[in-house]
């Protein structure tokens, strides 16, 4: 199927998301993750308001308080410092800089 490009405006934030998820999953842009995401959502076939998320998140009934919830996060942070991170700085706002012709030498 041929793509076409279109313009998005969203959050900062969610650029940064979208940026690391795409990063994360391996693809070669945030366009190809957006046509994923797309692509699964028209296959789903689901239509109408977004879904709810209560009920969503499973509590350990050996740890109902929380207690070692720490640890187990840092246990999942740790590793997750040891994969590589693509990230750009952003370029300084203002007036692009002119051209200076370079005079030849004969």
């Amino acid at each position: 199927m041929a793509k076409q490009a279109i313009s998005v405006t969203l959050d900062a934030g969610n650029v940064t998301w979208l940026k690391g998820r795409a990063g994360a999953a391996g693809f070669r842009s945030v366009s190809e993750l957006l046509d994923r995401l797309v692509s699964a959502a028209r296959a789903s076939g689901r239509v109408g308001p977004a879904r709810s998320v209560v009920g969503t998140i499973d509590i350990d009934s050996a740890d109902p308080l929380l207690e070692k919830a720490d640890a187990a996060v840092r246990a999942m942070f740790e590793p997750s410092l040891g994969r590589p991170l693509v990230v750009r700085e952003a370029r300084p706002e203002g007036r692009p800089r002119r051209r200076v012709a370079k005079k030849r030498r004969d």
